[in-house]
């Protein structure tokens, strides 16, 4: 696994962010019908919450992100995206852990969404994570603490 290392994000960090997600969904989004180029930006910029965000660095080069928003009820794992050149490589992985234990410590449920037949929900579910609600095209998964 390379080096990597989380930083705090900044506004600054919108376009970027959004890009990356234009890339990882897009292969998902089209095999749902869903996939708007200009959309699948705009909904990033429009939800990106710089004081939840993290983002993720590999030899001090942006390779992804993750959002853990607070709610009434839990927290939202959101934004969770890595470069496509990264995935597989266990830094994803490691970025999950070091966030569930984080939410274990504190009691905390976690919720998500995750696009049907997304390989990420693989990857949540080897996480303790299981399907709350399933609609057309969103799953949404809920992981209590440990």
């Amino acid at each position: 696994m390379a080096d990597w290392e989380l930083r705090p994000a900044s506004a600054a960090d919108v376009e970027a962010v959004a890009e990356l997600r234009a890339v990882v969904l897009r292969a998902d989004l089209e095999r749902l019908g869903r996939y708007d180029e200009q959309r699948v930006r705009q909904r990033l910029r429009d939800r990106f919450v710089p004081a939840h965000t993290w983002m993720i660095e590999v030899g001090g080069a942006f390779a992804g992100c993750v959002a853990l928003r607070p709610a009434e009820d839990a927290h939202w794992l959101e934004h969770f995206y890595l470069s496509p050149h990264l995935q597989g490589s266990g830094i994803g992985t490691a970025v999950l852990r070091g966030l569930l234990e984080q939410c274990d410590r504190d009691g905390t449920l976690i919720r998500l969404q995750v696009l049907r037949g997304s390989a990420a929900q693989r990857l949540y579910e080897r996480h303790g994570f299981t399907v709350d609600i399933e609609e057309p095209v969103d799953v949404f998964m809920v992981r209590r603490p440990a």
